[in-house]
């Protein structure tokens, strides 16, 4: 039947090119042929994007013929008892969370959820600062933070009220649209670094993601056809394809190559070690002639560097390495790219690792600390590099969105408010003198101690008759919770608001732990 529906509340059409008026139906102008009788109805439209705006509350009115009428009152007070009053209509062939059977955690972790991680036989119900409580009602110091990402603790009240309140406004619209949080946190992460631009994801990786497709076509826009970007031995960037690719450790690409090759365009070179990384920009420059004969051209896309590698052992990088990472980008058009997505957001005393090898780079990279915990990633750009991604290159459904980007303003604001980067340093440097007092008690355990800030780490002897994941567990026991960085060094990431008190009595539950096994 021809009828015509339309708003009360009508959107009024901004300037051309903006959201036009909505309606149900079709394109304002095209034609739609009922497949019986031909005739033609219309609509006026959004350009790109095909709305069916259809409202069932008192905002919306109909003018049609009674049947139609009474059959749209019939789908209206159908489609009302089944979503405002559930207990009148059909019964549901879904199965509510509610009434499964939750009464081992660990068996549903068995039989439900892929085995990718290995677990320790921990479950955790509650946290408060600093402390997490287990299903016994154990209390455990946590020194992980989520592994580096709850910057503020557990259960922070200005966190915690920040993303409530976010919640009862507007928590997701996706980025077809502005969203205020977004810009002030775009703002935010600008003000207090060298970059001019943010892009938003969801995490580390899709960060680090993002900036390897940025340095890809930015060096395609420079008619580089065969774009190479270096990377260190022992880094890690992520779990994706191309940033495991980019992550300089074998073991993590077994299984996942074709024809034995990963993502094509990455070299590595080892950290640190500036010579080898001048000979290899040098050979990445020379395109070979067979390659060059048909019109192909190899050049260095991007160096792309940890300052402080994470999962590699807690290693920081040294000055005139990353000062000849940037000389050598510099000198050939290329993009240095700091992966930030453990040091950064104050973790290492600074608000960014970078800050402390006295470099700026093009890109760089945030997750983890930024939300707190609530997941969202970041990728800063500054220069030319800024404006390199365009509509249509790159995006992300959740990417910034109103409640992530409530977190994470939240955790700026915090990290602001209360100076937390002196906090950072005073506790880092007290957890540093702690740990090298335990070493000297026990030089056959533990090595020295590395790091910046509160991401520290001690690397286990190789005669000390115990792994570091062994260790990790025995400190365990003690109420103290931890995480190796590799096989042989146990790192201390605690919140970054970690007090006095919680450090001292960290460190005598490790030195119990370790007198376990020295024993």
């Amino acid at each position: 039947a021809n009828h015509r529906v339309s708003c009360t509340n009508e959107v009024t059409s901004p300037p051309e090119g903006g959201l036009q008026k909505l309606v149900f139906g079709v394109p304002s102008g095209s034609v739609v042929r009922n497949a019986s009788s031909h005739k033609r109805r219309k609509m006026i439209y959004q350009p790109t994007i095909l709305v069916a705006s259809l409202s069932l509350g008192s905002a919306f009115t109909a003018t049609t013929s009674t049947s139609v009428q009474q059959a749209t009152s019939s789908t209206r007070t159908a489609l009302h008892s089944t979503i405002d009053r559930p207990e009148t209509a059909a019964a549901s062939s879904l199965v509510p969370p509610s009434q499964l059977d939750s009464s081992s955690v660990s068996t549903l972790f068995e039989n439900r959820v892929q085995k990718t991680y290995g677990r320790y036989p921990i479950t955790f119900v509650s946290g408060d600062g600093c402390a997490l409580t287990d299903e016994t009602g154990k209390d455990y110091l946590d020194f992980v933070s989520g592994i580096a990402t709850c910057a503020l603790g557990h259960n922070n009240a200005e966190l915690t009220a920040a993303v409530t309140e976010q919640m009862g406004k507007l928590h997701h619209v996706s980025n077809l649209y502005y969203t205020p949080g977004q810009g002030l946190l775009a703002e935010w992460l600008c003000a207090n670094s060298c970059a001019d631009k943010a892009f938003f994801c969801n995490s580390g990786a899709e960060a680090n993601e993002a900036a390897i497709k940025c340095a890809r076509k930015h060096a395609n826009d420079r008619g580089i056809t065969d774009p190479v970007i270096i990377t260190a031995e022992q880094s890690f960037h992520g779990r994706t394809l191309a940033t495991v690719t980019a992550t300089g450790q074998p073991k993590y690409h077994a299984g996942f190559t074709y024809g034995g090759e990963m993502v094509r365009g990455f070299r590595y070179t080892p950290y640190n070690d500036a010579d080898a990384l001048k000979a290899l920009v040098e050979e990445i420059s020379q395109t070979p002639e067979e390659d060059a004969a048909s019109g192909r051209k190899r050049g260095l896309a991007a160096i792309m560097l940890e300052p402080l590698q994470g999962e590699g052992g807690i290693v920081p990088g040294n000055k005139e390495y990353f000062e000849c990472a940037r000389r050598l980008c510099d000198e050939h058009g290329a993009l240095l790219i700091c992966d930030e997505v453990q040091a950064g957001m104050g973790r290492s005393g600074t608000l960014w690792g970078h800050e402390n090898l006295g470099v700026e780079p093009d890109v760089f990279t945030s997750a983890k600390a930024l939300g707190g915990g609530v997941p969202i990633g970041a990728m800063m750009a500054r220069g030319d590099a800024a404006n390199v991604l365009t509509p249509g290159t790159h995006a992300s459904t959740y990417g910034g969105n109103p409640l992530a980007c409530a977190a994470a303003l939240a955790v700026a604001e915090y990290l602001s408010e209360h100076d937390v980067l002196a906090n950072v340093n005073a506790r880092g440097e007290q957890l540093v003198k702690g740990l090298q007092d335990i070493a000297s008690r026990y030089p056959s355990v533990l090595g020295d101690v590395r790091g910046w800030g509160l991401i520290r780490g001690v690397p286990i002897m190789d005669d000390a008759g115990m792994t570091a994941a062994e260790l990790v567990g025995d400190a365990m026991e003690e109420g103290l919770l931890l995480v190796a960085a590799g096989p042989s060094v146990v790192r201390f990431v605690p919140p970054l608001v970690v007090g006095e008190a919680e450090i001292d009595e960290a460190l005598a539950r490790f030195e119990r732990a370790i007198a376990k096994r020295a024993t």
